[in-house]
């Protein structure tokens, strides 16, 4: 069995303590794979700052390790610096997305790459748990906001974030499959590339084994940002619809189950959050909330709508990252 190469991309914004927990826990990994050439794989870091002024260069030079790469992708948005990845990537086998404020857990690339390596598969979607701070609320703990889904290794998924997951870089080429740009400040570029693997016949498989922890930062751990994070999943899931559809026919017909859809979820939050109300139960006064949210975004999008997600993060600093809230569709 040939050996593979692999790139590691931590995408990053001006988060430059989160970066450097992040990276000493990779290397660890990186690190004892010199000990052990029967894994079949080598291994390195490639830090894509998304920042013009270069603020995480410090962080990189004092680490100071041959396996560690720094570039600046002085472009705006989320694509840019994911599709600055891929390039920095194009000679590696396959390209591994973690972002700046996870840690992974021992075995994460290992098992990643094995399940990769077993399967033949074009992506590879590991877990993400996430890590509360001290203080938190009820509200946000009952309602498992941050909670992300978890599948026995091996299954087939139709999409998946890129806070953990192994890209086939080869399979991205030979199809000339990208980020698309047009999502840049949007979000959603993560969605839209493995719905495309999926279309041009690439399979995403799951690997459970393969762990990563999400310190949720308090700015997040509120009522506001998880319902203005659930609006904007709302809308850029039915953004990214529209965009994959190849004729104003699907179009339409994408917009009109949008508003039924998204109406739907607003009357069954509302629904749902009276009876929390009544019952005392903050999971479904917080569910509720959120499907009320949801639904409000993609009858949003469906009226022409976009709502500039990162555009936002980069006003207020937020890290460069991906679905922080569970991707599901209540």
């Amino acid at each position: 069995m040939s050996t593979k190469n692999v790139t590691v991309a931590v995408l990053t914004f001006r988060r430059p303590a989160a970066l450097v927990a992040g990276l000493l826990l990779m290397l660890r990994q990186i690190e004892a794979l010199a000990e052990d050439a029967s894994r079949g794989y080598t291994a390195r870091i490639v830090v894509v700052d998304n920042d013009p002024d270069a603020s995480a260069r410090d962080v990189v030079a004092d680490l100071d390790h041959p396996a560690v790469d720094y570039v600046v992708e002085p472009t705006p948005g989320i694509a840019a610096a994911r599709n600055r990845a891929l390039d920095e990537a194009w000679s590696s086998d396959a390209l591994v997305f973690i972002d700046d404020d996870e840690r992974p857990r021992a075995g994460w690339l290992d098992a990643l790459v094995s399940t990769w390596r077993e399967h033949g598969a074009a992506a590879v979607a590991g877990r993400v748990v996430p890590v509360y701070p001290q203080q938190v609320s009820d509200w946000i703990v009952d309602g498992g906001f941050f909670v992300r889904r978890t599948l026995r290794t091996g299954t087939r998924v139709a999409a998946a974030p890129t806070s953990n997951i192994l890209l086939d870089v080869q399979y991205l080429a030979s199809r000339g499959l990208r980020f698309d740009a047009r999502l840049g400040l949007g979000g959603g570029e993560d969605t839209m590339l493995t719905r495309r693997i999926v279309r041009s016949g690439g399979d995403i498989v799951w690997c459970d084994e393969s762990v990563v922890e999400d310190y949720v930062p308090e700015d997040r751990a509120t009522p506001k940002w998880v319902l203005q994070r659930a609006w904007s999943h709302g809308n850029t899931s039915t953004n990214v619809d529209l965009a994959l559809a190849p004729t104003p026919g699907e179009r339409h017909v994408i917009r009109t189950k949008a508003v039924v859809g998204g109406l739907g979820r607003m009357a069954a939050g509302a629904a749902q959050t009276g009876f929390g109300a009544v019952s005392g139960s903050n999971h479904h006064s917080a569910r509720g909330l959120r499907a009320m949210f949801r639904g409000a975004g993609m009858t949003a999008a469906a009226v022409g709508v976009v709502y500039h997600e990162y555009a936002k993060a980069r006003r207020s600093e937020a890290p460069m990252g991906t679905s922080d809230v569970t991707d599901s569709t209540v």
